[in-house]
């Protein structure tokens, strides 16, 4: 599949996609929106790749924000809908995506592009990203989930300070928040990802899957977490991923998993 705002690369397990929107500062309009969902769909429905990783074009940006100038005329309706349709598309679809997915933030990621980035299953950043939700310098606020995944993460009252500031806070800070797990260089940023991922990729593709529903069960309302684990568990048991993990492990040797 071609695209006109984003990069999909695909190589060794890994689809490593881009937004390449440079002279935008990587900025999220509803067409780049549209693109990640299409890739990142076409990416979990390819047996090849086990891990994804989402990064912007360029040593700026990872995504400074969504591109103002198509919602700034909007009212009460539309507003609403396009933050409705934007999870729908791409944050919630990202967070619950069964292959795993790691958002590499170089540069800013700000408004939309952070609300993007906790989206993802976990995050890594180059020494100059600089993170925060600027929405209520502008009058709004985050409406792609950034008032909800922001506290789960840094927690209550770092959140509310960081929203109600519009600040920004740079990569050791966001480091020392939870908000990201590891910092290094602009250079190394990509390949520590994929190092992750080649980690990730030595396990089983099914367990993982089950884990990401059982850890995302935790933080949906009237949904017990407990219970998606214990089923979840349940379903391993009736793979053959369990039984190579289990009989390579008895066997003292390495798991080959065929990821059913």
């Amino acid at each position: 599949m071609s695209y006109t705002n984003i990069l999909s690369d695909s190589s060794n397990g890994i689809t490593t996609i881009t937004i390449n929107r440079p002279n935008k500062l990587n900025a999220l309009n509803k067409a780049t929106i549209q693109e990640l969902h299409d890739a990142l769909d076409e990416a979990n429905a390819d047996d090849n790749t086990k891990v994804v990783i989402i990064t912007g074009s360029g040593d700026k940006a990872f995504v400074a924000g969504a591109d103002i100038s198509e919602f700034a005329d909007f009212g009460v309706e539309k507003g609403g809908k396009l933050a409705a349709k934007g999870q729908k598309i791409l944050f919630d679809f990202v967070e619950n995506l069964s292959t795993p997915v790691i958002a590499a933030v170089n540069g800013f990621a700000l408004g939309g592009g952070l609300e993007l980035a906790m989206a993802c299953h976990f995050r890594v950043a180059s020494d100059n990203a600089k993170m925060g939700l600027p929405e209520v310098s502008l009058g709004v606020i985050p409406g792609y989930g950034g008032t909800q995944r922001l506290p789960q993460l840094v927690g209550k009252g770092r959140a509310m300070e960081m929203v109600m500031t519009a600040g920004m806070i740079d990569a050791n800070q966001a480091l020392q928040y939870g908000l990201v797990n590891h910092v290094t260089t602009q250079d190394e940023l990509l390949p520590l990802a994929e190092k992750i991922a080649s980690k990730i990729m030595r396990n089983s593709s099914v367990a993982i899957k089950g884990a990401i529903k059982s850890i995302n069960a935790n933080y949906k309302d009237g949904v017990d977490g407990f219970k998606t684990e214990i089923k979840q568990f349940g379903k391993c048991f009736g793979t053959e991923d369990f039984k190579e993990g289990t009989s390579a492990f008895l066997e003292k040797r390495k798991a080959n998993f065929p990821g059913k």
